[in-house]
């Protein structure tokens, strides 16, 4: 396939960006997204241009590094997918590709199409952690567990960290993530000592980072690669304000 890439260049934070034209062409439909920007970078060494900065480490779906704005999507086009999942059949041949950062007041640009998320770093270790000892693996079946509990807890763990769902809100909101890492926790017995300092300290650590609020608008649950659910947040909102009319006095503050 020969296919038109309409890319972001921004030298840094500081500076303005603007698009840029690239012709991609002899792309293999079998190619992931990931490997066509390689074949792209290539060509842009071999002609003496810079090449395009983009972040990827795993290329499995796992790690959460990969974070492209792609014709008006986070990720792409297809659903459940990470970009580096994403394949070039999913375009077809002569087709403009607009490949975009995540835009964020939260995620500032390092170059590029690379940002900044270590936002979600200092959330996490806000509150994002057990303080009990769990013990080895055959602990793991010491304490029975309810497996709709477990699958939630499981199902929430999912999440990557990727920042999709705040590239998809009009709002630029982390609650999704927020929710997810502290549902994690909270639904199991381990999580119980911290649950609801942990809730107050890791929303504190969000509004403090410049995210946006919640809207239930649901572009972020659409849009979230490993389709994490709207109702970690109504978990989280009821844990929040449970925390706040009854057990506020349990949080440290630390500034905030």
């Amino acid at each position: 396939m020969n296919l038109t890439l309409k890319v972001w260049r921004q030298k840094n934070a500081q500076t303005a960006g603007k698009f840029v034209s690239y012709k991609a062409e002899n792309i293999s439909p079998d190619m992931s997204f990931l490997e066509m920007l390689d074949v792209v970078n290539e060509s842009l060494t071999h002609k003496g241009d810079e090449p395009i900065n983009f972040d990827h480490d795993c290329r499995e779906g796992i790690c959460g590094m990969c974070s492209l704005y792609i014709n008006g999507h986070p990720h792409g086009p297809k659903r459940g997918i990470t970009t580096c999942q994403l394949h070039m059949r999913t375009f077809h041949d002569g087709e403009t590709i607009t490949i975009e950062p995540w835009r964020a007041e939260a995620f500032p640009i390092v170059k590029d199409l690379a940002v900044d998320r270590s936002a979600f770093d200092r959330i996490q270790q806000a509150g994002g952690y057990v303080s009990v000892n769990t013990g080895g693996v055959p602990d793991g079946n010491a304490i029975p567990i309810p497996k709709v509990i477990a699958d939630e807890a499981f199902n929430s763990a999912t999440c990557i960290g990727c920042g999709a769902c705040v590239a998809a809100c009009k709002n630029a909101s982390a609650m999704l993530f927020v929710s997810a890492k502290i549902t994690q926790l909270g639904l199991l017995p381990q999580g119980q000592p911290e649950r609801y300092r942990r809730v107050q300290s890791m929303v504190a650590q969000m509004d403090e980072e410049g995210f946006g609020s919640c809207t239930n608008t649901g572009a972020c649950e659409a849009e979230c690669p490993k389709e994490i659910k709207l109702t970690n947040i109504a978990r989280m909102n009821n844990d929040y304000f449970s925390a706040k009319l009854f057990r506020e006095e349990e949080v440290h503050e630390q500034g905030h």
